[in-house]
């Protein structure tokens, strides 16, 4: 006995998230967590309380040279995170 509306579960996850508007809130955790892989380990011991709220990632610097270098590269690291994410989530940094 064959079912003709079976659908794959990853798409019906997928859905269910989307339609519960949690995917894009999945994808801002994921960026947070991939930020050591993106500047490396010494830059992200660095860096604590990385949140991002309404297309801007707010990062506290513990170190003002890592902060200097951080803000030189912040187109960079906008444009890596937006790749990373497959769409434009992130407009802005802003380092404290």
């Amino acid at each position: 006995m064959k079912r003709s509306n079976t659908e794959k579960i990853g798409e019906v996850i997928r859905d269910y998230l989307k339609e519960m508007n949690l995917d894009r809130k999945l994808k801002e955790v994921s960026l947070v967590n991939e930020w050591e892989d993106l500047v490396g380990i010494m830059v992200a011991k660095r860096t604590d309380k990385l949140y991002i709220r309404d297309g801007v990632l707010y990062v506290h610097v513990r170190s003002s040279v890592v902060k200097n270098e951080l803000m030189m590269i912040r187109e960079g690291l906008i444009k890596a995170l937006n790749e990373k994410a497959g769409e434009k989530m992130i407009h802005d940094i802003v380092f404290r």
